[in-house]
């Protein structure tokens, strides 16, 4: 089985993979440098599955990967995975903390460390890398006096020392990932969380007849998130997680919802590993 995740090895992404593949055999990593594409080589049945980012405690929704399910690929949410994540900041051994010129790491990763960073390195460059442990990368093979935040596996990989341990704003910060797969899995009652997105007429009170129905079969609606459509100024899809109570509770309503919108997708029925 190949498994496909955000890489290089030391991401946090890597790491929810390797929590994802622990009860199966021969499993194959094949590390990514972008999220649309895991999820686009998941569709062209390249990878059995992939392992992206979703949504973070602290910062939100990964718009890359939210985007990237709703509009690109039809690919469907097999498990999610929830993950503590805890960034440290490293450098070369050579390399003095008040010398750091800039600091590296994946867009999420400074947004998440931003407290740390205003107080400790108010003046210094933050430049974005495509993951935290390709940051890492980038200031080992560097000549210049950089630092990267990154995990403490991939500082040790990429032979940096780390000066800053946990340097996160939030010390409960934690990572939503979604392992996604080309078929839909086979439904199952209690299994977690149902995921949808659709979209409304532009009318007054359309939005309402959706909740209407999540409330009317006492569903527990846990997230619900606007996206703009991208074709015109204005106009939005909604993205939806409920909790699967009843699966037959779950696809009644799903199918009331779906006769109401102009526009419907079902991204899948999945249970959560880790808390």
């Amino acid at each position: 089985m190949k498994i496909g995740y955000l890489g290089p090895e030391g991401t946090f992404t890597h790491q929810a993979a390797m929590l994802y593949i622990k009860n199966f055999e021969n499993a194959e990593m094949i590390p990514f440098k972008h999220i649309p594409d895991i999820l686009q080589a998941v569709e062209k049945n390249e990878i059995d599955k992939g392992v992206v980012p979703f949504e973070n405690s602290i910062e939100g929704t990964v718009t890359f990967t939210i985007d990237t399910l709703i509009f690109d690929v039809n690919v469907f949410i097999e498990s999610e995975i929830i993950l503590p994540i805890r960034h440290n900041i490293a450098v070369k051994e050579s390399t003095l903390p008040q010398v750091v010129e800039k600091i590296f790491s994946h867009p999420q990763a400074l947004a998440q460390c931003r407290k740390y960073l205003n107080d400790e390195f108010k003046d210094v460059e933050n430049v974005q890398a495509a993951s935290t442990a390709k940051a890492a990368e980038i200031v080992s093979n560097s000549k210049e006096n950089w630092a990267a935040i990154c995990t403490c596996e991939a500082a040790e990989k990429f032979g940096l020392k780390v000066i800053g341990h946990e340097i996160q704003d939030e010390s409960h910060n934690k990572t939503r990932f979604f392992v996604v797969s080309g078929h839909q899995s086979r439904l199952c009652t209690n299994c977690g969380k149902t995921s949808i997105v659709f979209a409304t007429e532009d009318r007054p009170g359309e939005l309402y007849k959706i909740l209407d129905i999540i409330a009317i079969w006492n569903i527990n609606m846990t997230k619900i998130e606007s996206r703009p459509m991208k074709d015109e100024l204005g106009k939005y899809v909604f993205y939806i997680d409920m909790e699967s109570a009843d699966s037959e509770d779950i696809n009644s309503a799903l199918k009331m919802i779906e006769r109401k919108t102009s526009f419907f997708k079902r991204l899948g029925t999945y249970h959560t590993i880790g808390r």
